[in-house]
């Protein structure tokens, strides 16, 4: 369905945007609490992420969300953050494959993305081995 591949897309972006913005906070003052409003969209995109991710691709058995009466410091959801991402990467790395495609000027790789019953064309694995 291609509404999957564009809710993983956008919660992709959402994680990978707070990660940016919660790092940079981190990097001036790392153990200083997050702050309740970045903490519960925070929240909002990982409750989203459990659920695409299911068990089988979720970072953490037994993480949720963060708990809002208990602040956490700005390096703990950086470190959570980066965690998700990976997951999300991963299953989308586990999911693509490769095809050459023959046009008049030769030939292409084209990589492709299979998911929930969409297949789309994508970027290569973040991860490759060289």
């Amino acid at each position: 369905m291609k509404i999957d591949v564009d809710e993983f897309k956008k919660i992709l972006n959402q994680l990978e945007g707070l990660h940016v913005e919660i790092s940079t906070l981190s990097k001036k003052s790392y153990t200083d609490a997050l702050n309740l409003f970045k903490l519960k969209m925070t929240n909002q995109v990982i409750k989203r992420a459990n659920r695409l991710l299911g068990k089988n691709y979720k970072p953490f058995d037994d993480f949720e969300q963060f708990e809002e009466n208990e602040l956490p410091s700005n390096s703990d959801v950086t470190l959570v953050l980066s965690q998700y991402i990976n997951c999300m990467e991963s299953l989308r790395e586990e999911n693509i494959s490769s095809k050459i495609e023959y046009t008049m000027s030769g030939s292409v790789a084209k990589i492709y993305w299979s998911w929930k019953g969409t297949t789309i064309e994508t970027y290569p694995p973040k991860n490759i081995k060289k």
